[in-house]
C-alpha cells in the first residue's frame, strides 16, 4: 500500500497537482514507517529508511493555501472545506475554538456546527478515534446548556468508538483545526462562518454547502509531522 501510495505521488508530483501530491508522500511515508516497526530484518529496515529518508526531501517543502470566502457565498459546508485533507490515516483531530458554546450564543448555532463537524469526522474516509477541543466556557446561565450539549455530543460519540477529550481556557483566542497526518487549517470566524437561516424550513437549513457565508479567510498550512526513527 505504502509503495502504491509514493508511486501515485510522483504521478500527481509530475502533473503538477502539487497540493495532492504532498498528501500522496506524506501518507505513503507514514506507512513505510508502519512497515519498518513491523520489520525484524535489519537489511530490510536500512532499505525502508533510504526510501523514507529520499521521500521526506521531496515532501519537505513548506506548504501554503489561502481561500477567501465571500459574503454570503455558499458551497463552502465542512466536507467541501475539509475532505481533500482527511486522508484515510487521520485517527486524531484537535479543534481550538473559542465559542463552541451554547446553540443560540449571538443567535448562531455553535454547538451544532461543532456537532456538524464530528458527524463529518465519523463518515469518514478517516478512522478519526480522538478528537480534542479546546473551547471556553460559556458565562453566566448559558454555561449549563453549554455542559449539557457537549456531554451528550461526547457521549454520542462513544457510541462511534470516538473519544471526545473536552478542555477549557479563558486566554484562547485562536481558531484552528489540526489532523494529525500534518494538516493545520486556520478560519478567522472558526466553525461558525454560516450565517444564521432564514427559517427552519428554508433551504441551507440542513444543508451547509447551500448556507450562505460571513465573509472570511481560511489558511491551510502543513506541518512535516515524520518522526524521526
Amino acid at each position: 500500500a505504502g509503495v502504491q501510495t509514493v508511486k501515485r505521488a510522483v504521478q500527481l508530483d509530475v502533473a503538477s497537482r502539487f497540493q495532492e501530491s504532498l498528501v500522496c508522500y506524506q501518507e505513503g511515508i507514514d506507512l513505510l514507517l508502519q512497515v519498518v516497526k513491523a520489520t525484524k530484518d535489519e537489511a530490510k529496515k536500512h532499505r525502508y529508511r533510504q526510501k523514507i529518508s529520499e521521500l521526506t526531501f521531496f515532501s519537505d517543502g513548506k506548504y501554503h493555501k489561502q481561500i477567501r470566502i465571500e459574503e454570503n457565498a455558499t458551497g463552502f459546508g465542512y466536507e467541501k472545506l475539509f475532505h481533500e485533507y482527511l486522508t484515510e490515516i487521520v485517527s486524531e483531530v484537535w479543534v481550538e475554538d473559542p465559542y463552541i458554546r451554547h446553540v443560540h450564543q449571538a443567535s448562531r448555532y455553535l454547538l451544532y456546527n461543532f456537532l456538524r463537524f464530528c458527524e463529518m469526522l465519523i463518515k469518514g474516509p478517516c478512522k478519526v478515534k480522538t478528537i480534542h477541543l479546546l473551547t471556553s466556557r460559556d458565562e453566566g446561565s448559558g454555561r449549563i446548556q453549554q455542559m449539557s450539549g457537549l456531554e451528550e455530543i461526547q457521549q454520542s460519540l462513544r457510541s462511534y468508538g470516538v473519544t471526545l477529550n473536552i478542555e477549557f481556557s479563558s486566554s484562547i483566542h485562536d481558531r484552528e483545526i489540526r489532523f494529525n497526518n500534518g494538516w493545520m487549517i486556520k478560519i478567522g470566524r472558526g466553525l461558525d462562518y454560516f450565517k444564521k437561516p432564514q427559517g427552519r424550513f428554508s433551504i441551507g437549513y440542513c444543508d451547509f454547502d447551500l448556507r450562505p457565508c460571513h465573509e472570511t479567510t481560511v489558511d491551510v498550512f502543513h506541518t512535516k509531522h515524520t518522526k524521526k526513527i
